[in-house]
């Protein structure tokens, strides 16, 4: 297994300070193109940050990407996280997961590597305090627009739910649902830092071109 270019937690903590577009690679919505190419035209694209996520395959194939995928992460020294499976986190020497409501709690993920960086699906702010309070080290906002990437069994909760939430939790957030570039302003106003995209990125003709076209909207100096 290949390590990961992070040591721990502390580390991938710094990381995640510099992420501003947030890829979530699915290979259902890739176009037909393997996953590793679609990983390192978003690595070549400037991204800090690349979650995997499988919903419909086993988790012998997100492993397989996962293993695929790290070697290439290293070299961009990008955090890669893997979505719902702690297991194939630890597996594959990824950095952190992305749980759900219905996922493994914080803590028990907690307990098998002390070292993952974590975040937490919320939907409101019952979920976000609850995630703080089980010591998640991130959490994500959204659906914020209606998507047909993930089923949630809320609506969308809009741009009004950052404001809501994010005060009131003071940890670093991502947002995420049905985002496209059109909406990058309204996002950035109300506070967003971290943006998560899934389709808007792996369906781009030229993916590397449509990360470097996002990134530029944050006006960092990348």
């Amino acid at each position: 297994m290949v390590k990961s270019c992070f040591r721990d937690r502390a580390e991938r903590a710094a990381a995640f300070e510099a992420v501003d577009i947030y890829p979530v690679i699915s290979s259902e919505f890739c176009l037909g193109r393997p996953v590793p190419e679609v990983f390192e035209a978003v690595a070549r694209g400037g991204a800090k940050i690349v979650q995997l996520r499988e919903k419909n395959r086993g988790m012998k194939f997100l492993y397989e990407l996962a293993v695929a995928c790290r070697p290439i992460a290293n070299a961009y020294r990008m955090l890669l996280l893997i979505d719902d499976h702690v297991d194939v986190a630890i597996a594959s020497g990824a950095d952190g997961v992305h749980l759900g409501q219905d996922d493994l709690p914080i803590p028990v993920a907690r307990s098998l590597d002390p070292e993952l960086w974590l975040g937490n699906s919320t939907h409101n702010l019952e979920e976000a305090r609850a995630a703080k309070a089980a010591g998640s080290d991130y959490i994500n906002i959204g659906p914020i627009y209606p998507t047909q990437t993930k089923s949630v069994n809320c609506g969308a909760l809009g741009i009004s739910a950052i404001g809501r939430i994010a005060p009131e939790i003071g940890l670093p957030f991502t947002v995420m649902g049905g985002i496209k570039r059109d909406r990058f302003p309204e996002l950035l106003a109300a506070g967003a830092k971290h943006i998560a995209m899934v389709t808007e990125i792996t369906q781009a003709p030229d993916v590397e071109a449509r990360v470097r076209e996002l990134r530029a909207l944050f006006g960092r100096n990348l």
